[in-house]
């Protein structure tokens, strides 16, 4: 049963693949699918697009194996996308064309800041593979027996048939049909859940007291320091605006008012996504019981697939099997196509070429590094084997908050910024979110084995984020840019008018 739901599913997005990739002609249509997907189809993808590994398989097994603390990464995933909104969507659709650092860049020299965002934007993406290859090996693992590594191998190589040939056309379509199949399995999964406690959400919490003790239904178990907490919770609110996968889908719409209303449906979706994750995490804890939860995985990512099974049976196991498996394949397609852009776009055209390589040469560099990632997102996978997949994102976010963020922003709404203030930030906030995750627990105590670690906190984006506008304020103080300055008028123009569409 569980085969079949895979093979339709698989032959589902594939279908969708071949009809994309007969479409999918030009570099604007590998990078954005033409700038031709509507404000509702938009909200689906960018929900499908978050709504990633660490938010279905993640979030559950946290909540199962920590109780109430989980919670922390649920609202935190959701809270950021009012920011995106109010803040990011507009401007970033009617100042770019296919990645964000074409908005970072836009009155700067365009090659310092173009490496330097890549730098950043590379960093997020591999993080948030290691995520989603975690999570599809463990799932591969515990359906059909195969070892790790092959499942990991496994999802790589299918990941890759989207994107290469597919493009963002092909990627949005899978990320559409896995939404609505995600919220769908989940609704249903925490309707069966909650059957068992006559549909009452609170007679399930007491239920999770009675076996684990009433601390399962308050905070301290997962995140006892309040400087941890609150480092998260900034890594989270923030990450989001400097996601460069989530950036990308904001070209794919065809003028920023549908970019904004896009937003909106994406919102509705994923926070209506977030408040079933407690249940499922807290039906999984009562269900099918922490230690078989622990048995299977380590890191807890199998609770949902688990109590899919504990409430419906196989056949149930296997739908909710091929809607994990279908919401980690969308992500990475997505993550890997923004990783391509970075290298092809980025790099390659405007960096190497200065602008001036063919449709067909961008092409078939945004293809190659589609390969490149491929190949890195298995080796990390392989390497990362038993992390919490909501904790690895976690990290992720912080990354995301501490490089692309700042520089993001202050570029739009700043008038004194400069490269070299945009150069240093991006810079300065992939380092040091990289540096204090190596060491930090997470790595030394966790990966390493140490029993020690240099950096008390588990998530870097209390320090990293205000040293990255730190420095960029500095920066821009000590050794201003009067072109810069001069240009900043036009980006102010371009943010607050309503360009006409692109055709």
């Amino acid at each position: 049963m569980t085969a079949v739901f895979f093979f339709i599913f698989i032959a589902m997005s594939l279908g969708v693949t071949y009809v994309a990739a007969r479409r999918t002609r030009s570099a604007q249509h590998f990078y954005t699918a033409g700038g031709s997907v509507t404000g509702l189809q938009n909200g689906l993808a960018l929900a499908g697009d978050y709504m990633s590994a660490a938010s279905f398989l993640g979030i559950a097994g946290l909540v199962a194996m920590s109780g109430f603390d989980g919670l922390i990464y649920s609202i935190g995933f959701l809270v950021g996308w009012p920011v995106v909104m109010f803040l990011i969507a507009e401007p970033l659709r009617n100042l770019g064309k296919y990645t964000f650092a074409d908005v970072v860049a836009f009155r700067l020299r365009q090659a310092p800041v173009r490496v330097a965002a890549a730098v950043g934007s590379l960093a997020v993406v591999a993080f948030y593979l290691i995520a989603q290859m975690v999570g599809a090996g463990n799932l591969i693992r515990l359906l059909f027996g195969f070892e790790y590594e092959l499942a990991v191998v496994i999802v790589g190589v299918v990941m890759l048939a989207y994107v290469l040939f597919g493009g963002m056309m092909a990627t949005t379509w899978v990320q559409i049909i896995k939404a609505v199949l995600l919220l769908s399995g989940a609704f249903f999964l925490a309707v069966m859940a909650l059957w068992h406690f006559s549909f009452s959400p609170l007679a399930l919490f007491r239920a999770a007291s009675d076996q684990y003790g009433p601390a399962v239904l308050a905070p301290g178990r997962l995140v006892s320091n309040p400087f941890d907490a609150m480092s998260l919770g900034l890594a989270l609110m923030l990450g989001t605006a400097g996601l460069p996968h989530i950036l990308m889908r904001f070209y794919t719409v065809p003028d920023a008012k549908t970019a904004r209303s896009s937003v909106s449906y994406a919102t509705a979706f994923i926070g209506f996504f977030y408040l079933l994750t407690f249940i499922l995490g807290f039906g999984a804890m009562v269900l099918v019981g922490q230690p078989a939860i622990r048995a299977i995985d380590a890191g807890g990512n199998m609770a949902a697939p688990l109590l899919a099974k504990a409430v419906g049976g196989d056949a149930f196991l296997g739908f909710i099997s091929a809607v994990a498996f279908a919401t980690i394949l969308a992500v990475v397609a997505g993550l890997t196509l923004a990783g391509a852009a970075t290298l092809s776009h980025d790099l390659w055209v405007n960096v190497m070429r200065h602008g001036a390589a063919s449709d067909r040469e961008q092409l078939t560099v945004a293809r190659g590094s589609t390969v490149v990632l491929g190949v890195l997102a298995i080796v990390l996978g392989v390497i990362f084997k038993g992390q919490n997949v909501a904790y690895m994102v976690g990290l992720a976010f912080a990354i995301a908050a501490s490089a692309n963020f700042p520089a993001l922003v202050l570029s739009m709404f700043w008038r004194k910024f400069t490269t070299r203030a945009a150069q240093m930030s991006m810079l300065v906030g992939t380092a040091s979110s990289l540096v204090l995750i190596y060491l930090s627990p997470t790595i030394q105590i966790d990966v390493l084995k140490n029993t020690t670690a240099w950096f008390p906190l588990r998530n870097p984006g209390l320090v990293s984020i205000p040293l990255s506008f730190l420095v960029a304020i500095v920066v821009a103080s000590l050794w201003p840019e009067a072109e810069a300055e001069e240009r900043f008028t036009e980006v102010e123009h371009r943010v607050h008018a309503i360009p006409a569409p692109r055709k």
